[in-house]
């Protein structure tokens, strides 16, 4: 997978790009990322990137003029490929968004920076806007680092395991399950003997138990709409008897 990145600062992503799982990938030419710095569009002799707003207003916009010709230099004029200004006004990032582009071979990541961008990149350059929370960060390149890491994890190969995706958080559409290591017992406190047993079957339950009372605990929102086995709805049901026998009773 290649991702084509535009940005105002490119120094900020090489120092993540060559550690851990992504600089394992670059190696192993499953993933390519390049860095395209904006400022080399421009024409001016400060390389200037930003003005002031029309109708007057704090903060500095970024100009079209040498956004338009960084994408089309790279992408063609239309872009041959999609390109996805990260932005707080996208939509949300979710697992669902991440294993949806995934299936793309070439991404092209805008940064906006400063007050936004000139509304003309919205309308008539970038496919898409993707935000990473409802909140407001100084630019975009955290949120370009965050999708390439997530996309990343996606790409067959990348990761050690093959199934370790599959197993994470929201991966699944449930919060992970609890995970231990050696030693097998700590400062008095012991891992559970379910996972000590060498029973795969019994130790497979008991992890989507965990994920599935994990889930309810911190996010019951995402229960609503993931689909539950029978053995997943007496579980549930179970829990709640036990934790709150009036909810139980309510809830029939």
């Amino acid at each position: 997978m290649r991702f084509d990145i535009f940005t105002l600062f490119p120094e900020v992503f090489k120092p993540y790009l060559e550690t851990s799982i992504l600089y394992r990938a670059i190696q192993s030419s499953l993933l390519q990322v390049e860095l395209h710095n904006i400022r080399d569009w421009t024409t001016d002799r400060h390389h200037v990137t930003d003005d002031a707003p029309y109708g007057g207003g704090g903060g500095m916009v970024m100009k079209a003029e040498p956004v338009f010709k960084a994408v089309e230099a790279v992408f063609g004029s239309p872009p041959a490929s999609p390109v996805i200004l990260l932005t707080p006004q996208g939509r949300v990032l979710t697992q669902e968004v991440v294993k949806e582009l995934s299936s793309l071979p070439r991404l092209g990541l805008l940064c906006g920076h400063y007050e936004g961008v000139d509304e003309r990149i919205r309308e008539h350059l970038v496919s898409d806007e993707i935000s990473i929370g409802d909140y407001v960060l100084t630019g975009g390149e955290l949120p370009a680092l965050i999708l390439v890491d997530a996309l990343t994890r996606l790409i067959p190969g990348a990761l050690g395991d093959p199934d370790g995706a599959q197993d994470d958080s929201h991966a699944s559409g449930l919060l992970e399950y609890p995970h231990y290591t050696r030693p097998a017992e700590f400062r008095g406190w012991r891992v559970p003997e379910v996972l000590l047993s060498g029973n795969h079957a019994s130790i497979t339950r008991w992890r989507r138990n965990q994920a599935l009372a994990r889930t309810r605990q911190r996010r019951p929102d995402l229960l609503k709409r993931f689909l539950l086995s029978t053995a997943d709805r007496e579980f549930l049901e179970n829990l709640i008897k036990e934790s709150d026998p009036l909810d139980a009773e309510e809830s029939k």
